[in-house]
């Protein structure tokens, strides 16, 4: 019997297009198999759902794949006779656990509107058979005495916990292993013929080969010994392992990229158009080494042409290649302090794609028309060849736009000119930014200052100045050109998406800032221009820091996504990423769809939503592993100034105690909740407050206040203030409408790392601990790469 045969005798299904697109030999949808299991009203053998769909023999293999898949996702589940049934029908929820590392947890749901958009929580008792990260099916038993819906384990989907780091400890007569991950709260039981004769407290890393039960703890094998947890470099690699960061190359994606010419070969030029005579030049900061983007702006009629050239990382790395293979599962190049885990293996990043001076490389470039009132008029797109002029750093660049009189202007005099047509076109730009309504906030960073034995220094901070602002306008154009141009053109792309405010968090934005006497316009769908009126307002008071945050924090997260639901802080109603595909896979993505479109062709990488999320999700990751590093390497820092008292602001107010930014050092920690006095402390989401029933000592988002480090923990890089004046937080009252707003002092307040919240509510007593689910602030996007 043909194949066209069989699957003719099959009943229609009504995905069957999508279906065919996307496989060789399409099988039933999930959509088509969930409906005739519903329409017979029973759980159904495999046997009888093969009967049902008319599954032949040699598709069953591929046709038990699909259920399995959709058993781990949750769809549809076993009995315990075997048979396959409806998991809604059984009033099961599926989702992903949350460990916490107090030992419960939370089964954050697939449909949250199975339990009113609220997350089940999970005690101690059930967590004893998860880990975090697993995907389960629970049944909701009831309310816990908070009054959360609690779930009850049904059964495990899917274990996604194979391997861990984690440190060596040796007990009376057995060998366990403590997960770094302390939302892993299980040890791991090593037998001694596994344990590779680790020492304790070495930090080692461990394959499971038996997952945590009902009645036996999970049990593991030694695989490999990282060192000693205070070796230098040792923060990396353990962050490295504990987020599943990918920092091996395979031998297929080396052998390729090394396989490529040193240089670009002429036959290469063909088909590009040569800008090789273009003074175009990179402008990167002082350690960068992989240069994705260079720039040349000249006067044309009354505007004038900016071009912006990128490195055609499209030409090496083909879809479904090792490389690609490889770059797809990293996502993006991660810098931690000190070394950088590139998306590509060196030979390209640093060397064939990088556009280096003085040597020929293949680009794509952005070739604009812009008006004398900085608006892009015209725009196009093609393949070339390119040789840049120059490597300058932003702190070159702005020191020749600010002296123009100084050596170094009289050193680079070749190229004083074309500084200063860039810095007209920004100019001009950032007039629009500024009328388009894009949010600008005054944010500031820092950086670390190594010894010789790879320990912090110190930590100064880091201002951004013209030369970053120029390049960052820039690259904000060519990416929106690029959105502009997929989207007119019906090509699929990955957006990268900020939207506005979700509703929850618009109404305590209002409530908050109505206290201060504003408001905060657009109804219910505010734009930008109206977060940027409110910005203008509060920019002179002396507590427009804490104002800040609080606008900043109530915006979404930026994601990557096929949807064009345009960005909200830039302003733009179509933005992309596509300067930067050396380090981002979405801006390689971005590449090979525009080279398809002026091919008159089309480019099928898969399902773009699938690739979205993973994009999305490798670079919370990759933000996850860095802040990591960062928070130990700052305990590490901190460790010989226990008992030292500093001034700092509240950066951050939870149920459980307050983040203090320390001035100077640019370091945060706990003030928890059981420091602040002999009182009743009640957390007020809405105003950012920590308020005391008895006293009526008020703690705000914002606050001075001088503390003493009391305790620096590297285990778990935490690090928890004591308070110098228990007067301290009284009378902060703030008048509704009053200019002059609280007697908060101005201070500089960072914000508060988003790990913090899920770091720290284990350091409480028992009277005020919290066990309510982490909450997770926003991160802003305050480099280009970040937008």
């Amino acid at each position: 019997m043909t194949k066209k045969m069989q699957v003719s005798k099959r009943p229609k299904d009504p995905h069957a297009a999508r279906e065919a697109s996307r496989y060789e030999t399409p099988l039933p949808s999930r959509e088509m198999i969930l409906s005739f299991m519903a329409d017979q009203g029973a759980p159904l053998s495999i046997e009888q759902l093969y009967m049902l769909l008319a599954i032949e023999d040699d598709e069953r293999e591929i046709f038990n794949r699909r259920l399995n898949a959709m058993e781990r996702e949750g769809q549809i589940i076993k009995n315990r006779k075997g048979a396959l049934c409806i998991a809604d029908k059984l009033d099961l929820i599926s989702g992903v656990v949350q460990g916490h590392p107090d030992g419960f947890g939370f089964l954050v749901p697939d449909d949250k509107s199975k339990c009113n958009g609220e997350d089940l929580f999970l005690s101690p008792k059930e967590m004893a058979q998860l880990m975090h990260g697993d995907r389960a099916m629970v049944r909701m038993s009831g309310l816990d005495r908070r009054g959360r819906p609690e779930g009850k384990l049904v059964e495990v989907l899917e274990r996604r916990t194979q391997r861990l780091v984690g440190r060596v400890i040796h007990t009376t007569g057995v060998t366990i292993v403590a997960a770094e991950d302390k939302r892993i709260n299980l040890d791991i039981l090593i037998p001694y013929h596994l344990d590779m004769n680790a020492k304790a407290g070495q930090v080692v890393m461990v394959e499971l080969t038996e997952q945590p039960s009902a009645n036996a703890q999970p049990m593991g094998k030694v695989v490999e010994i990282l060192g000693n947890y205070a070796d230098s470099g040792m923060e990396i690699e353990i962050a490295l392992r504990k987020h599943n960061l990918p920092h091996e190359f395979s031998a297929e994606a080396i052998a390729l990229a090394e396989s490529y010419p040193k240089q670009v070969q002429a036959k290469d030029y063909q088909n590009r158009i040569d800008c090789r005579a273009l003074p175009l030049i990179t402008i990167d900061g002082e350690t960068a080494r992989d240069f994705d983007d260079a720039v040349f702006a000249e006067p044309q009629g009354k505007g004038w042409r900016l071009v912006v050239a990128i490195a055609d990382v499209s030409f090496y790395v083909q879809p479904k290649d090792a490389l690609d293979k490889g770059a797809i599962d990293r996502g993006n190049s991660v810098y931690f302090p000190r070394r950088v885990i590139p998306m590509l293996p060196e030979a390209l990043s640093n060397g064939l794609c990088s556009l280096n001076p003085d040597v020929e490389r293949l680009c794509m470039i952005c070739d604009m028309q812009v008006d004398g009132l900085g608006v892009v008029k015209q725009y196009k797109f093609y393949p070339s060849v390119m040789r840049s002029k120059a490597r300058m750093t932003y702190t070159q660049v702005h020191e020749i736009l600010q002296h123009p009189d100084a050596q170094l202007a009289q050193d680079y005099a070749w190229l004083v000119p074309h500084l200063t047509h860039l810095q007209s076109v920004y100019k001009l730009m950032l007039a629009q930014r500024e009328k388009r309504g894009a949010i600008e906030f005054e944010t500031s960073e820092t950086i670390m200052v190594f010894n010789d034995n790879g320990k912090i220094d110190s930590i100064v901070p880091s201002h951004r100045n013209e030369a970053h602002k120029l390049i960052e306008e820039c690259m904000l154009a060519a990416n929106v050109c690029a959105a502009e141009f997929l989207h007119a053109n019906e090509h699929p792309a990955l957006y990268r998406v900020h939207e506005g405010p979700t509703p929850e968090k618009l109404e305590l934005l209002r409530t908050f800032m109505a206290e201060f006497g504003f408001g905060v316009g657009g109804g219910e769908k505010p734009h930008a221009k109206d977060y940027g009126k409110l910005l203008d307002k509060i920019r002179a008071r002396p507590d427009a820091q804490l104002l800040q945050t609080v606008l900043l924090r109530s915006m979404q997260q930026a994601i990557y996504s096929p949807d064009n639901l345009g960005h909200f802080g830039l302003a733009y109603e179509a933005y992309a990423h596509f300067t930067s595909p050396i380090r981002r896979y979405p801006d390689l993505l971005i590449h090979r769809a525009i080279k398809a479109v002026l091919n008159g062709d089309k480019y099928k990488p898969g399902d773009w939503s699938e690739l979205g999320m993973q994009c999305s999700m490798t670079e919370r990751r990759a933000d996850d592993a860095t802040r990591d590093v960062t928070n130990w390497l700052k305990c590490f820092y901190m460790q010989d100034k226990i008992g030292e008292v500093f001034e700092g602001s509240v950066a951050g107010v939870t149920a459980f105690g307050l983040f203090v930014a320390l001035d100077g050092v640019y370091v945060e920690g706990l003030l928890h909740v059981t420091e602040l006095g002999n009182d009743y402390f009640h957390y007020d989401k809405a105003r950012h407050e920590m308020a005391g029933e008895r006293t009526g000592v008020r703690f705000r988002l914002g606050d001075r206040l001088t503390i003493k480090v009391a305790r620096v923990d590297l285990e778990t890089s935490k690090i928890d203030f004591s308070l110098v004046n228990k007067n301290q937080g009284l009378g902060v009252d703030v008048s509704v409408g009053d200019d002059k707003g609280s007697q908060v002092a101005p201070s500089r307040v960072q914000q508060k790392p988003r790990h913090a919240v899920a770091k720290n509510k284990s350091n409480g007593g028992a009277a005020f601990k919290n066990p309510a689910k982490p909450t997770k602030s926003k991160k802003a996007h305050k480099k280009t790469s970040k937008h």
